[in-house]
């Protein structure tokens, strides 16, 4: 069985790490250098980096910061946000990026995603996919939303990812705003969906709060890898104690744990 991967997100605003809850409410989090730095050594398999305002703010992404993190790491490192041409791209890996991440500027010119796939490898091009429950009852579906949340696209989650993996993407990244920072759990049904549609890794994003909520995305909602923020931020949930009860639950993890 592949082993699962934990990876630790930070959300960068203005040059810091910030966290909120359901993309709002953002409050100070610490220097992303620093906390790149220290959950690498707490055993986190990889970070992701997100300059969550560049895109709203029409801007490029804060290169200083990405170089200054990437000196941090030896683990692989993904940064997205402002990610809207191939040259934009170059710049993050020349700064230091393992993956790059794209969202908006993917579903608004879905061939961005082969452009970058082309030069880099599919295996660096990461779509990352905020989802958001719209409806009720037997209605209910799974609708993409973009700009850092903010705006509603009218498109289906499992069709984008789909179409995502077509173009190029080599991972999904997947999250749920109903759960963003919530701390009950990830979306193991939205999850699910994702990973029955595509043949690429899908990585879990949004609720993390315990170890039994990693085991159930995992299990359930059978996701290759799961991301967290705040409880890794703030200690709540150390990562090496984390991927300890994963393996002593039958989660096959890389180590060391």
């Amino acid at each position: 069985m592949l082993t699962k991967r934990i990876i630790a997100c930070l959300d960068v605003d203005a040059g810091r790490v910030v966290k909120g809850v359901q993309f709002s409410d953002l409050r100070d989090a610490g220097d992303p250098a620093e906390l790149a730095l220290a959950h690498g050594r707490a055993g986190a398999d990889e970070v992701v980096l997100l300059d969550i305002s560049a895109t709203y703010e029409n801007r490029s992404t804060l290169l200083d910061v990405v170089r200054r993190t990437a000196r941090q790491l030896f683990i692989p490192f993904t940064v997205g946000g402002g990610i809207r041409s191939l040259d934009d791209a170059a710049a993050v890996f020349d700064a230091g990026a393992d993956k790059v991440t794209v969202n908006s500027a993917a579903l608004a010119d879905p061939a961005l995603i082969g452009r970058i796939a082309h030069r880099y490898g599919s295996q660096a091009v990461i779509v990352a996919i905020d989802a958001l429950r719209v409806g009720n009852g037997n209605e209910m579906h799974f609708g993409v939303k973009t700009t850092g949340g903010r705006h509603p696209t009218g498109r289906d989650v499992v069709e984008w990812a789909r179409e995502a993996e077509q173009c190029g993407a080599g991972e999904i990244l997947l999250t749920s705003i109903d759960r963003d920072g919530m701390r009950d759990g990830f979306d193991c049904e939205l999850t699910r969906a994702v990973v029955g549609a595509v043949n690429v890794p899908v990585i879990a994003s949004g609720g993390a709060g315990a170890a039994e909520h990693f085991v159930d995305v995992f299990r359930d909602g059978r996701a290759d890898a799961a991301l967290a923020a705040s409880i890794f931020h703030l200690g709540i949930t150390p990562i090496g104690d984390l991927k300890q009860e994963l393996q002593n639950a039958g989660i096959p993890m890389r180590w060391p744990c």
